[in-house]
């Protein structure tokens, strides 16, 4: 098929590299005319692990290519996904000038019929104000009369994990589709006929709250497990003991349930946010969702609560960070948990040094006094303790004993407990994770 996708951002780069993959002919369109330049070049303006060595192939194969150019696209493709941006206004709901301007900009591009799809992460009632956009924007002459064009609107909402989206999108838990019409449903699952997964087909409202449902649920659970940790760390339980045990239930499951200093990223504060707003516009205030960004807020200056408790005095202290992403495996800064627990650090007098494997260029413009050590060995060397933010797979493999001995002193603080505190104990380290039942003390 010829597919479209409008917007080279996260989700569009990868659903595009994907769809050509399994052997459609697509067409990425970005008004960024540098990224498209770099893209052409064949070189991925973001890290994901694996896109770029699937891309260049493709490209080279004519499967896929950039462009900025609608008119040509447009005009070449039926099914055009929509994955623009829907940044957060701060009211908490999303901004959708980009989906009303890409509409738009179909409209006056048409000749014949399309399916436009949703792909970016929309509040529910979305699609009809794209269709209701398109219809006013067309050509009158495309309107009305013998030359009337018809169009469809689809949801395709994406559940596509940073660091990991390759494999979620060709193994995929499901594929939601939204539609109106027969049409627009045959042509969706001769999309995604070649994956061979289960296609969850609704209308669209109903695919456009399966994201923000499934995303809000999903942090909700990290709430509740973040939660959990300071009540363990008040009664003496460990987090992980208590996450396994609930997890060995089949009716909650284990994954999620990881305490920590909270979650980031562009699509769980986002959507969060954006759900609450849609609630409250709908006449039903979301308290329990109030509650999981609270408590993602609180994880935060709790944690910096504990690095103060335990070093005492702040000012002047060498902080050690490892890891400033969101999450491993990627370069994405937004919303990452790290830039304020570094602010707040910074804010007592606290001197920092961090590393990370891909983020520090993304990092610069969210942290400002930052020293940037070239490997973790050269950040650890004469910081008063040590903060692990990122669980960085490497982080594991790092001579502890070594980097302990560079340190004026052992001590480290594991947001994400990640590390093996007895191995770190060994080595001379004082270990201090998340909910492991080590009181923080009050001075």
């Amino acid at each position: 098929m010829n597919i479209t996708i409008i917007g080279s951002g996260y989700v569009g780069l990868v659903t595009g590299v994907c769809l050509a993959q399994i052997g459609h002919r697509v067409i990425c369109i970005d008004n960024d005319a540098e990224k498209t330049k770099k893209l052409q070049q064949g070189k991925v303006p973001i890290y994901e692990p694996g896109l770029e060595e699937l891309m260049k192939p493709l490209m080279k194969k004519k499967r896929l290519s950039f462009t900025t150019t609608f008119r040509a696209a447009i005009k070449a493709s039926e099914v055009i996904f929509i994955a623009v941006g829907t940044p957060s206004k701060k009211s908490g709901e999303a901004d959708l000038t980009y989906v009303e301007n890409v509409a738009r900009e179909i409209a006056v591009n048409m000749d014949s019929y399309k399916l436009i799809v949703e792909k970016s992460t929309v509040p529910a009632a979305t699609g009809k104000r794209i269709e209701r956009t398109v219809k006013m924007n067309l050509p009158k002459k495309l309107r009305e009369g013998k030359r009337r064009i018809e169009f469809d609107v689809a949801s395709n909402p994406e559940f596509l994990r940073e660091g990991a989206a390759i494999d979620d999108f060709m193994n995929p838990d499901r594929v939601v589709i939204g539609v109106e019409s027969k049409r627009a449903e045959r042509l969706l699952r001769e999309v995604y006929k070649p994956l061979k997964t289960h296609m969850v087909v609704t209308n669209i409202n109903s695919a456009e709250m399966i994201k923000h449902a499934a995303n809000s649920f999903l942090a909700t659970k990290i709430s509740f497990a973040n939660a959990l940790s300071q009540i363990c760390d008040r009664v003496g339980a460990d987090i992980l003991k208590v996450a396994d045990g609930m997890g060995y239930d089949r009716r909650i499951g284990r994954s999620f349930l990881n305490a920590g200093i909270g979650y980031g990223g562009s699509c769980f504060p986002k959507d969060v946010d954006a759900f609450i707003r849609l609630s409250e516009k709908s006449g039903y205030p979301f308290e329990l969702l109030k509650e999981v960004r609270n408590i993602n807020e609180q994880q935060k200056a709790a944690f910096v609560k504990l690095v103060e408790d335990k070093l005492w005095i702040l000012k002047n202290k060498v902080i050690g960070v490892l890891g400033l992403a969101f999450k491993p495996d990627t370069d994405d800064m937004r919303n990452a948990p790290s830039i304020d627990i570094i602010r707040a650090l910074q804010h007592e007098g606290a001197r920092i040094k961090a590393y990370d494997p891909q983020a520090v260029a993304n990092s610069r413009p969210y942290l400002k006094g930052v020293t940037y050590g070239k490997d973790p060995y050269a950040t650890a060397k004469g910081c008063d303790c040590l903060l692990l933010l990122t669980e960085w797979a490497e982080f594991k493999k790092l001579n502890y004993k070594k980097i302990g001995q560079s340190m004026n002193r052992a001590l480290i603080f594991d947001g994400r407990n990640f590390l093996n505190d007895k191995d770190l104990e060994n080595n001379g380290f004082e270990y201090h994770g998340i909910g492991r039942g080590r009181p923080v003390e009050n001075p």
